[in-house]
């Protein structure tokens, strides 16, 4: 439970129809193998105790109160574990029978839930619908709530709350406010094409409500008369189905719901507004304790799973960039596009962006000006993959070199050619970016920066150096995603040489090319500096979208990274990385205008704010000490 994630998991016993010892027995062993692994919530399906399909056989007292007897049996057998169970039985209140949910932890009856909507199709008029109100009942030899708007809370974590909704609806919106994870124990029939719905309406209700949500259906051993119940179980997460069960397998679905960025999540968009919610919150007790993560961690937060899914988002980002620069251009109607190319990544997906935007506002090419600056550090390699890239594109190619006018200025201001400081570096850089303005005043042309969203969050770059444009169309595409669009750029362009040098400069090694060459090879590479880029867009995308602590954000590196970097490796560039990310502040509350393409933008102007002297310490503290 630590860090937020909750084991969950759903059960569907084989169930012997009207039989409650033989269920109730099914439903104890279940209980008892889920804590063996750490399951701190299990759900099991509407009616359980009794099997769904006992149709008029509800009517029968002496079914009903073996269902009571069996809740109670339920409660003595399972109270040495640390675990919360929703079980589905029949319940008597003030007279009436209810579809009911029993909420048991640890031995004691928390409450009772009562089915609001009931479906016409399975013939439940035997059952009378939720009252309004709460009341206070005794079932199963305890007193508790019964309540069809209770919330259950534990008390030790505050972002694990659920509550209840029975059956296949996916509309109880006033249930949600205030839980993060809906539970809904359900017995729908199978038919063809139903599964796909089912998933369809489930990942789409969590994402809307932005919650946890966990479907768990009939299955073996119901009625099969008329209708075929399959035990098809789904667990959700805020839009993404984390496992499901296989139809009429029997099996169990565990894995972990994440109620810490659940809670974030639903904070950030305002979804626990519970004006006019007459909630009842019960509170309960777990241990906590580690849990264990079986579920996939995408170790490339901002790049979809899936060769499909990856182009599709590649292509609507370079649609949005370009569609961002083609109404900057237009409207300051300026004579053309100031790039400053050189041969690296960056560089060559914001040339990529301006051309389309070029092609979309019906320009020639030409109207873009690519220019290289080579000065101590360029290699051959990236210079002449910056002419050959120009080249194939169509753009005006041309070259500044750079080299007389840095040492000049390094005369002027008394720094040594053989001292390779921080100054010889930036002398470069703000050289680079004043060719870049000057040619663009001289021209009309409009200056467009490269730098990307993993390069601001680290502070990697020169102030006004290559840090200052006039539109930077990198500015929220981070380094990893850089990487892919220019690799879909090479896989679908029908140009063979373009795509050659493509994937050429996807093979450079990312480097600022500000120290001079060794034997001819880039003596300067970013990621031996600064760290790994992946394990930098990790930290940036869980810190600012999520604003998970350092500790959390540890952990689920550790697991997304398994194999490829170890402990202490992953704390080394966390530490680096927090420390960076405060430090460089200052740079980020004064960047150009750029467009937002995704979630995690870092831009001053309302994406993400933060004081330029904000200190570090919590962070960093939080980090050394992992």
């Amino acid at each position: 439970m630590k860090h937020g994630f909750i084991k969950v998991c759903t059960a569907t016993p084989n169930v012997k129809v009207a039989d409650t010892a033989y269920n109730t027995e099914a439903i104890i062993k279940n209980i008892k193998e889920a804590s063996t692994v750490g399951v701190k919530l299990i759900v099991f399906p509407e009616l359980s105790v009794t099997g769904y399909t006992c149709a008029d056989l509800f009517a029968q007292d002496i079914l009903l109160k073996s269902a009571e007897a069996s809740v109670k049996k339920i409660l003595e057998n399972t109270a040495s574990f640390d675990l919360v169970s929703v079980i589905g039985a029949p319940v008597i209140a003030e007279g009436s029978v209810y579809n009911c949910a029993c909420i048991i932890c640890r031995g004691k009856l928390y409450g009772i839930v009562p089915k609001s909507k009931l479906s016409n199709r399975f013939y439940e008029g035997r059952f009378a619908s939720a009252p309004t109100g709460t009341k206070t009942i005794e079932y199963a030899g305890q007193s508790c709530c019964f309540c069809k708007d209770l919330i259950f809370a534990c008390h030790n974590m505050p972002s694990f709350t659920f509550c209840v909704e029975i059956g296949d609806t996916l509309s109880s919106v006033k249930l949600i406010n205030g839980a993060n994870i809906i539970v809904n124990p359900s017995a729908s029939n199978e038919i063809v094409g139903r599964a796909e719905k089912r998933r369809m309406l489930i990942s789409a209700g969590s994402a809307a409500l932005n919650c946890g949500y966990i479907y768990v259906n009939a299955g073996e051993g119901e009625s099969t008369t008329d209708l075929v119940f399959s035990g098809h179980s789904i667990i959700a997460e805020n839009g993404k189905i984390l496992t499901e069960s296989k139809l009429f397998s029997g099996d169990t679905a565990v894995t972990e719901i994440d109620a810490d960025m659940l809670a974030s999540e639903r904070r950030n968009k305002g979804n626990n507004n519970c004006e006019g919610i007459n909630s009842m919150i019960i509170s309960f007790d777990l241990e906590m304790n580690d849990t264990v993560l079986t579920r996939n961690i995408n170790s490339s937060p901002f790049i979809p799973s899936g060769k499909r899914e990856c182009n599709a988002r590649c292509e609507e980002i370079l649609a949005m960039q370009a569609s961002g620069l083609k109404k900057r251009i237009a409207h300051t109607r300026c004579s053309g596009a100031v790039v400053g190319i050189s041969g690296g990544l960056d560089s060559c997906l914001a040339l990529l962006v301006t051309v389309c935007a070029m092609d979309s506002l019906g320009r020639p090419r030409t109207d873009i000006h690519a220019i290289t600056m080579p000065c101590f550090g360029t290699t051959k390699r990236t210079k002449s993959n910056a002419e050959i890239l120009c080249n194939e594109l169509g753009v005006k190619f041309s070259v500044v070199d750079i080299t007389k006018a840095v040492r000049v200025h390094m005369r002027d201001i008394g720094q040594s050619e053989d001292c390779y400081d921080v100054t010889y570096e930036n002398c470069q850089a703000r050289e680079r970016t004043q060719v870049l303005m000057d040619i663009a005043n001289r021209t009309g042309g409009l200056v467009i920066g490269t730098g990307d969203l993993s390069e601001l969050a680290l502070g990697w770059a020169t102030y006004n150096g290559d840090h200052m444009s006039m539109y930077g169309v990198n500015g929220s595409v981070p380094k990893t995603l850089v990487r892919h669009i220019v690799r879909y750029y090479a896989d679908t362009t029908k140009n063979p040489e373009l795509a050659k040098v493509l994937y050429d400069i996807l093979d450079t090694p990312v480097s600022p090319e500000l120290l001079p060459a060794k034997d001819g090879e880039i003596a300067q590479k970013t990621e031996d500096i600064v760290g790994p880029y992946e394990l930098h867009d990790f930290y940036l995308y869980y810190l600012v979208r999520y604003g998970f602590t350092p500790a959390k954000i540890f952990r689920m590196a550790c697991h997304a990274f398994d194999g490829q970097y170890d402990r202490s490796t992953i704390k080394k560039w966390l530490v680096i990385f927090m420390r960076r990310f405060f430090m460089q502040q200052f740079k980020r509350s004064c960047i150009p205008d750029g467009p937002k393409v995704g979630s995690v933008s870092l831009s001053p102007r309302g994406d993400f704010n933060m004081p330029s002297d904000a200190a570090a310490v919590l962070w960093v503290a939080e980090a050394e000490l992992l």
